[in-house]
């Protein structure tokens, strides 16, 4: 079953088009990695599913329910943690997460009772100080507490790890692994190694539209992924590269990138020997989902 699908979503700014026609499905119970250049229109889709944005074109279904901006009965199934959350600074965690639960309708009991169990899930248990006092990580982390509160079906993170550190970033992905079983995570990022290390899907958003969905298992084993890259004596030979072979990609003064296998690679090698140009350096990049994205934004 998909708890999020998107059809025909389409929402322009301006003269910039920055959705066209974006189709998309999320299944229940994965992890989702949406993954976008900066400006591709991650949050736009976010803020569209969350019935806070009017789109031009297109339907939304969370949950098997319609999505209507500014009436919003489906946001009961939805949690919510934007790319800075905001709170109020005075409370404690455990105050904020009171009034959360009591916003929502839920009973004194069953607020404490979840209350401690997110905390614990999230790291801030034992924490008594008031939230102006909490780092960048600690707010991410009483943020996704907050929005697992209600029991969501499905969890939307924007860009929750663009700005902590590595220590934080672990801590994030970790929390978002570990409530796979009681929900379904969408989380949005250009960090591909977030993508790899706990995604089950994802969807690559270019042009206004996906570009590429499936599995991270699968896609990592997509043809085209893997990649080599050859350093030359000097940047000429490496713009000689750039015109014998199309998808030479610079990625070194004097260092080219290209796509295919053994056989590839051995290819290129036999040139350089035929056309005098010295070899400092060849090896194989791990397929990788960077690899991939770079190919589906360079077409």
């Amino acid at each position: 079953m998909d708890v999020l699908t998107i059809r025909g979503l389409s929402k322009r700014f301006g003269d910039k088009q920055v959705l066209d026609g974006l189709d998309l499905t999320v299944p229940e119970h994965s992890i989702f990695g949406f993954v976008g250049q900066n400006g591709a229109g991650k949050t736009t889709t976010m803020k569209s599913v969350l019935g806070l944005l009017r789109p031009d074109g297109g339907r939304i279904e969370v949950a098997g329910q319609a999505v209507t901006y500014g009436e919003t009965p489906t946001n009961r199934c939805v949690g919510y943690l934007p790319d800075v959350p905001a709170f109020y600074p005075f409370l404690t965690a455990r105050e904020y997460l009171r009034l959360c639960g009591e916003s929502l309708g839920m009973q004194s009991g069953e607020i404490r009772e979840r209350s401690d169990r997110l905390l614990s899930l999230v790291g801030l248990a034992d924490e008594t100080h008031r939230i102006k006092g909490y780092s960048r990580g600690m707010k991410q982390r009483l943020g996704i507490a907050q929005a697992l509160l209600g029991r969501p079906k499905l969890l939307l993170c924007d860009e929750p790890t663009s700005a902590l550190d590595p220590i934080g970033r672990k801590e994030i992905l970790d929390i978002l692994l570990s409530v796979r079983d009681e929900t379904t995570v969408v989380f949005s990022t250009h960090i591909l190694t977030d993508v790899e290390r706990i995604c089950t899907e994802v969807a690559f958003l270019h042009g206004g539209r996906i570009a590429l969905q499936g599995a991270v298992e699968t896609l990592m084993q997509r043809e085209g992924v893997e990649r080599f890259t050859v350093q030359t004596a000097d940047g000429g030979g490496a713009r000689q590269l750039q015109q014998a072979f199309a998808d030479a990609r610079l990625v070194g003064q004097d260092t080219v990138s290209l796509a295919g296998d053994e056989d590839r690679m051995l290819a290129v090698l036999t040139y350089m020997r035929q056309h005098g140009l010295p070899i400092r350096r060849a090896e194989r990049s791990q397929a990788s989902l960077e690899a991939l994205f770079m190919e589906v934004v360079k077409e």
